[in-house]
């Protein structure tokens, strides 16, 4: 398992332009929504999350993970096994989520698991082939 990548400022902060662009990279099947405030990761499928109003304080990695503010216009890529918890955030916090491919995530509590590695997709969901979390 590889550590998150996180584009600062990647995107305008509407949620129509996170999804556009998920999408034009192969990341899809998107929702709108938050982060959870318990610590959980996906053991099938990375994840990108872009926000498109107020910030978060995510801490990544399980509780002993660093905790990185991401605020609108910002997008984190999480690889599968990488523990993820919303430890704060400002009222109208939200996020665009989708997958490489559209693939279903399992939702597993706890502190991640190591090891996970999935292969990375062709494409980052952001920058797009061969680029970023891609590369």
């Amino acid at each position: 398992m590889s550590g998150p990548l996180i584009h600062k400022g990647a995107g305008e902060p509407r949620p129509e332009w996170f999804e556009d662009t998920f999408a034009a990279n192969g990341w899809t099947g998107s929702w709108r929504n938050g982060v959870y405030d318990w610590h959980h990761f996906h053991a099938t499928t990375h994840e990108s999350l872009g926000c498109y109003a107020g910030w978060a304080d995510l801490q990544l990695g399980g509780p002993e993970g660093e905790i990185q503010r991401i605020e609108a216009g910002d997008v984190v890529v999480i690889p599968a096994g990488l523990a993820h918890c919303n430890c704060g955030q400002s009222e109208d916090f939200a996020v665009v989520g989708a997958y490489p491919g559209g693939l279903v995530p399992d939702m597993q509590e706890g502190p991640g698991d190591p090891s996970i590695a999935l292969p990375r997709p062709d494409c980052d969901p952001v920058l797009g082939r061969g680029r970023g979390f891609a590369a």
